[in-house]
């Protein structure tokens, strides 16, 4: 690892970067070697409430700021994303451990969503309604007011800019809590909106114990929305904070996709793009393909190529060369991964690849797992129905379309699901009745960052992208004068 990661992290509240000293700490810790390499401040009550007061003084500022110099703010600001993001990127490889291209990568698709943002922001219209002659009916969008917004570590940017991006357009201001064991990227995504002029407590970041500060932030009555990316159990506890203030919510929640292959696919198209995406960020990506359920006529042979696929995936150090998979993000994960492929093991499945942790191949051992292919998964195994967040593909074979789409539903969450057939009618009928927020039909796209980005059942509400996700940072108001 390049020695450009800090030493010490900051907060960032009321416009002023908090140091280390006196406060409590996080050890942040390098995936690739398992090495403390930071310390993080954790904030206390005190800097919370200084947070909100900041974030209730600078809203109705940001509010009536001309959405022409908003956006030039914002923009200015995702210009300087992309000029820093090969620095930011080399501290998203040293604290998350995705490979270098694709961290370098996500930070230049998250200074996109600023312009996005942006440009949504400006076409917000609202309507005049039909009304007899002297009267008049207005339907406007206005900002919601202080968003608090919680976001993960697998995507320590891209999430966070998704909340931020809409946010800042829209007219709110923010306070946004990344992981603490991914701070220093989003802190840097942060320092580019202080650097290109917004306002004092427009936009401030603050860590600490998760719970602490998140049931502090929700029941502040300066707080009106929460945004929420994250773990089911979490996103329900955190919608139970929210329902006492009754604060408007977006909850993007898990997911476990299925993918069904139909036997008259594009196989080799079907092969090369699920291959690739089924490992992308270690498989540590809430719409990752996962529960792959394969027609019994191709169902041998998709398994054999597939595999054939996994084992060319290039495992190693995020700042290695031609990587295509780091580790994984803490210990968390490959213990995870062990407890799901022993039990899917006792249950029948059969390991075509992997099913093991692994070293770097250095002194140090980070939390490395290896691509791992599991067929002939039953479906009472715990990995056919919880969502295993690592580098595993489960398959199981099916024989008609209603079997496979029963399967697909099976569970109660629906984020992201795919499909992979030449038949209009098979793929109209799949993209109907799957139960999910996003349906990919011959593609893997469900972020293309204009279109709306959410789940239904458990798997959450309320969309990210796009005018669904700017106008989940607004509230509609009607105004009728005679």
């Amino acid at each position: 690892m390049p020695d450009t990661y800090p030493r010490s992290l900051q907060l960032h509240i009321d416009g002023e970067w908090v140091e280390v000293e006196g406060r409590d700490i996080h050890h942040v810790v390098n995936p690739s070697t398992g090495k403390i390499i930071s310390d993080l401040p954790k904030a206390t009550k005190a800097d919370l409430d200084r947070a909100l007061d900041a974030a209730g003084r600078a809203f109705p500022v940001w509010r009536d700021t001309p959405i022409a110099e908003r956006g030039a703010i914002l923009r200015k600001a995702a210009n300087l994303m992309r000029e820093r993001a090969p620095d930011i990127g080399r501290l998203m490889t040293a604290e998350q451990g995705k490979p270098l291209a694709q961290a370098i990568g996500e930070v230049s698709n998250s200074a996109n969503m600023f312009d996005n943002m942006v440009e949504e922001a400006k076409r917000c219209y609202g309507r005049v309604l039909v009304r007899p002659a002297g009267q008049q009916s207005l339907v406007k969008y206005q900002p919601v007011g202080p968003v608090a917004a919680f976001s993960p570590w697998n995507f320590p940017v891209f999430t966070p800019a998704r909340k931020l991006a809409a946010a800042l357009a829209a007219g709110c201001s923010i306070i946004l809590k990344p992981a603490e064991e991914t701070p220093a990227s989003p802190i840097e995504m942060i320092r580019c909106l202080v650097d290109a002029g917004l306002p004092t407590g427009t936009a401030q970041v603050v860590f600490g114990d998760p719970a602490e500060v998140s049931s502090h932030l929700i029941a502040s009555d300066v707080i009106r929305k929460i945004s929420f990316t994250g773990s089911v159990p979490v996103g329900k506890h955190l919608l139970k904070l929210a329902a006492e203030g009754v604060k408007r919510t977006t909850m993007e929640l898990g997911g476990h996709a299925p993918v069904l292959v139909f036997d008259d696919c594009d196989m080799d198209k079907a092969l090369d793009l699920l291959s690739v995406q089924k490992f992308r960020n270690a498989g540590q990506v809430c719409v990752s393909p996962t529960r792959f359920y394969v027609q019994s006529g191709i169902y041998d042979k998709f398994a054999e190529e597939f595999t054939k696929r996994a084992e060319k995936v290039r495992v190693g150090d995020g700042f290695g060369d031609n990587i295509d998979m780091g580790p994984l993000a803490n210990p968390r994960r490959p213990e995870a991964m062990e407890r799901l492929i022993t039990d899917a093991k006792a249950k029948g499945a059969q390991v075509r690849l992997g099913g093991e942790a692994m070293g770097n191949g250095g002194d140090n051992v980070g939390f490395y797992y290896r691509p791992t292919v599991l067929t002939d998964v039953s479906l009472d195994a715990d990995i056919m129905t919880t969502e295993p967040f690592g580098p595993v593909a489960a398959m199981r074979p099916f024989d008609s379309m209603e079997e496979a789409i029963e399967q697909a539903n099976r569970l109660p969450l629906g984020l992201a699901a795919y499909a992979f057939t030449e038949s209009l009618r098979t793929a109209n009928i799949v993209g109907d009745k799957i139960e999910a927020g996003m349906v990919a039909i011959n593609n893997l796209t469900v972020s293309p960052g204009d279109a709306p980005f959410g789940g239904v059942k458990e798997s959450g509400h309320g969309s990210e992208d796009g005018p669904d996700g700017l106008k989940a940072y607004m509230v509609t108001k009607a105004i009728h004068q005679s």
